[in-house]
């Protein structure tokens, strides 16, 4: 095995709870993670050099969808943020046999398979980090590891930086690479506007769980 990515993903009636301010209630938040989650993995599903993908969730739901989907499922600690679960992921890979661990965010739904698979190809045999920033180019909506343990993740605010400084204390290549369809995570009620607006401008033939839920809640 390759290339494994690595989803963490929250519980469904925890996710998103930001977005109440922006007056979405509980059942809409979760429908709102499920159709972004249902999103990732189509897109993960078409990229050619994606061997694996591994959802680390305690969401029966999640893990019900990650299945569905082809991908493995394991459990985190509700106890654990986002990181943790990353590197539970990681060292899953790692056991695997993994030679690159792409972590990626479950709320990217306007993920491009075919950026993945630019991304993933001519992938190198030394130590190297790539990250990929959100739109505001502060935080990491996404990281590519070789090998999948040269550094532990540190996502949250300021994500970006301390994983440069975390490459480089590990003597590895740092890489930013800006994919335009995982610049768009889900956090507040602005990037969920600019979500919409994104996915509202992608052709009709493009079918995106997402913007079906997007479209259920701007009903009156």
């Amino acid at each position: 095995m390759s290339v494994v990515v690595v989803l963490p993903v929250k519980r469904f009636h925890d996710a998103k709870v930001r977005l109440a301010d922006h007056g979405l209630r509980p059942g809409e938040r979760r429908a709102l993670a499920t159709g972004m989650l249902t999103d990732v993995l189509e897109s993960l599903r078409k990229a050619e050099y994606v061997d694996d993908v591994i959802v680390v969730t305690g969401d029966p739901g999640a893990e019900v969808l990650a299945r569905g989907y082809g991908a493995q499922a394991i459990a985190d600690d509700e106890a654990e943020g986002h990181s943790e679960a990353a590197q539970r992921g990681i060292d899953w890979a790692i056991e695997q046999g993994a030679f690159h661990a792409l972590l990626l965010a479950g709320d990217t739904p306007a993920l491009d398979p075919a950026e993945i698979d630019d991304l993933l190809d001519g992938l190198p045999e030394g130590a190297e980090v790539v990250i990929i920033p959100d739109r505001h180019g502060t935080g990491t909506n996404a990281l590519l590891l070789t090998p999948p343990d040269i550094i532990r993740p540190s996502f949250g605010e300021g994500s970006r930086g301390r994983h440069e400084e975390l490459a480089r204390a590990a003597g590895a290549a740092v890489r930013i690479a800006e994919l335009p369809s995982l610049l768009l995570d889900v956090d507040t009620g602005d990037d969920l506007e600019v979500l919409a607006a994104a996915l509202q401008d992608r052709p009709k033939r493009d079918s995106f769980y997402t913007r079906e839920v997007l479209a259920r809640l701007r009903r009156p």
